[in-house]
C-alpha cells in the first residue's frame, strides 16, 4: 500500500474548470512594439534602434517619440506598428537587436486592455502598465 500513488490534494478537490474557447488569430489586424527608453540615459540607443528598424523594415510605421508618459505606458517610448505578415521576420530581429531596451509587443484585436495585458509579450524588464486607462470589454 505504501507504493500506491496518492491524489494531489491541492487539485483533487477543485472543480474542473470550463475550457476557454480558442481565439481566432485572424482577429489580429496589426502588431505594436513599444520601445521604452530613458530620455537622459538611453535615448541614443533608442535612436539607433529606430534608425535600424527604418532601414531594415521600411514597411513598419514608426510612431512619435513620447519623452513623457502617455496612455498606459509608464515611461518614455515610441511605437513601431507592423502588419501580421511581418511578425515572423521582424520579431526575431527585434529580440536580437533591441540593445538592452525594454520592448512590449502586443497584437491589435480591438480589445486594448487584453491586448496590453493577457496578449502581451515583453522583451527585457516587465514594466507596470497603467491599464486603468482602458475600458475592459
Amino acid at each position: 500500500m505504501a507504493n500506491q500513488p496518492t491524489a494531489d490534494r491541492s487539485t483533487a478537490d477543485q472543480p474542473i474548470a470550463t475550457p476557454v474557447p480558442a481565439k481566432d488569430p485572424r482577429a489580429i489586424t496589426a502588431y505594436h512594439a513599444h520601445v521604452y527608453y530613458d530620455p537622459a540615459k538611453t535615448r541614443g540607443r533608442a535612436e539607433r534602434l529606430r534608425q535600424r528598424v527604418a532601414e531594415q523594415f521600411p514597411q513598419a510605421k514608426l510612431g512619435r517619440w513620447h519623452d513623457e508618459r502617455v496612455g498606459p505606458h509608464p515611461q518614455a517610448m515610441y511605437q513601431i506598428a507592423f502588419a501580421p505578415e511581418m511578425l515572423a521576420e521582424f520579431v526575431p530581429w527585434l529580440m536580437l537587436n533591441r540593445d538592452g531596451l525594454t520592448v512590449l509587443l502586443h497584437p491589435e484585436t480591438g480589445d486594448n486592455y487584453t491586448d496590453h495585458s493577457a496578449h502581451a509579450a515583453w522583451f527585457g524588464s516587465v514594466l507596470p502598465l497603467r491599464l486603468n486607462v482602458f475600458q475592459r470589454k
